[in-house]
């Protein structure tokens, strides 16, 4: 079946605004975020239907050509851009952005993938719920994207990972065939639970184009605290003393560089850093019986008492609050102004973060002293942003590809030392295969081949990316 012939029955299928082909629209959904790579298609697909996915899935694999499903194109790893071979349909689900429901007394949210994650948290805002989801890139990531990397955020400490905010699933598998699991429940213990295995497959199963999410009570009241920290303050022990000492209603546990830090744009606050960096922490609650501004001063207290802390602010207002955040979200911006830094995406277990800072930073100053660190990340749940940034004169992609192949398997040995892994929550992509190789149990990744092979043994559903099918 020639490009011609197959182009036809998709615009049949889909319309003409669900195929683009002018290299002036298409562009865009070719080249990954970090422009490390850039694809080639015989076509942009945009359905606006589960049924339509299913028309160009059926089109697609009868032609023996691929797809590669994209959601906001927010991928740190190459999961999203197509190959070079001209042979993959990229499949945008940027026209299925319904919400499909919201359940205010089962506190549970229904809607399409391609929702971005700014109005999914709006949908439940506005039920007098929260989606307890929120990232840098909640702007313009989509929810099957999401779903795809397992994506994690500022509060996976008290409410967990994509994987654990999702209880049903609607899919189209590389057959055309439609798994249909949107059921709302909690318990549901009939069998394998199927939908999880679209859980951080990065579209390589099949294509998700509906999902049922997990909310909760909406926060009334928060507090918030600014941290600077004292030399080698332990952040594992401190975490553990805050759990007990809050009755576990931290929602955010964020440790911030003296360095990364200085990348923001000023404060109006007085916020600054101390020799050990910073900690960003933050209590919620639904109920106003609750003295989160009292219990958080008791627990800081403690802190304090220990030496471990420089000294501290608490957030009187939302301005003193947003500015706070303000520090801390836009640290990867202020990693760009720089000259834009080099990602590693790392996590331990959390009563190793503290070794691995001390034992990272000798490996990367025995490697060139001269290199400036960029380290903020999730202490609550073990994952370190670990930036080497981008020394002025040099070229990105070059000095990318040096830190990949000289540095960053130090970095990733020292990981692996640990029990740790490579990618917290970024996933595998097409950049990371390799990683997989080296660092994946050979028995997880054989199963993770069969069940590739079980759902996608044509390799139809973004070849070339995490692991192919056996044989």
């Amino acid at each position: 079946m020639s490009t011609d012939t197959v182009l036809a029955a998709l615009r049949a299928a889909l319309g003409d605004a669900g195929v683009l082909t002018d290299p002036e629209r298409t562009g865009a959904y070719l080249v990954d975020m970090r422009k490390y790579l850039t694809g080639k298609s015989p076509a942009i697909l945009r359905p606006t239907s589960t049924e339509e996915v299913v028309k160009a899935v059926e089109i697609v694999g009868a032609a023996g050509l691929g797809l590669v499903p994209q959601g906001g194109n927010t991928s740190y790893c190459g999961g999203a851009t197509p190959d070079e071979s001209g042979r993959q349909f990229v499949v945008s689900l940027e026209r299925m952005a319904k919400i499909r429901s919201v359940d205010p007394l089962g506190f549970t949210l229904s809607l399409d993938a391609g929702v971005i994650l700014a109005d999914a948290q709006k949908a439940a805002d506005d039920a007098g719920l929260t989606l307890p989801m929120s990232l840098g890139s909640q702007g313009s990531a989509r929810i099957g994207g999401l779903l795809g990397t397992n994506a994690g955020g500022l509060s996976v400490l008290r409410y967990g990972m994509m994987r654990d905010l999702l209880l049903g699933i609607e899919a189209v598998l590389p057959d055309g065939s439609v798994l249909r699991d949107m059921r709302r429940l909690r318990k549901n213990n009939t069998g394998y639970d199927v939908k999880q295995c679209f859980v951080g497959a990065e579209g390589t199963l099949g294509i998700v184009t509906g999902a049922v999410l997990k909310l909760i009570p909406q926060a009334s009241r928060r507090a918030t605290a600014w941290l600077p920290l004292a030399a080698a303050a332990p952040l594992a022990e401190m975490l553990a003393l805050m759990r007990r000492e809050t009755a576990d209603l931290i929602s955010s546990f964020e440790f911030i560089t003296t360095t990364a830090l200085g990348l923001v744009a000023g404060s109006d606050s007085g916020l600054h850093a101390g020799e050990g960096g910073t900690l960003l922490i933050e209590l919620s609650s639904s109920s106003d019986r609750i003295p989160l501004d009292d219990v958080l001063l008791g627990a800081v207290e403690q802190l304090a008492e220990r030496g471990w802390i420089e000294d501290g602010l608490l957030a009187s207002n939302e301005r003193q609050r947003a500015e706070m955040w303000r520090m801390r979200e836009t640290i990867p911006e202020g990693e760009l102004k720089a000259g834009g830094s080099i990602k590693h995406d790392i996590s331990v277990p959390i009563s190793s973060v503290d070794a691995f800072l001390v034992r990272g930073a000798e490996i990367v100053a025995a490697y060139d002293a001269t290199f400036r660190l960029s380290v903020y990340g999730h202490v609550g749940d073990g994952n370190l942003h670990y930036n080497v940034l981008v020394p002025p004169g040099e070229e990105r992609l070059a000095f990318s590809k040096r830190i990949e192949t000289e540095l960053a398997p130090q970095l990733y040995d020292l990981a692996a030392e640990m029990d740790g892994a490579f990618s917290a929550e970024h996933g595998v992509g097409r950049l990371k295969r390799g990683l997989l190789e080296r660092y994946g149990d050979p028995v997880r990744r054989q199963t993770m081949r069969r069940i590739k092979t079980a759902f996608d043994p044509g390799n139809v559903m973004n070849a070339g990316a995490v692991v192919d099918p056996l044989g």
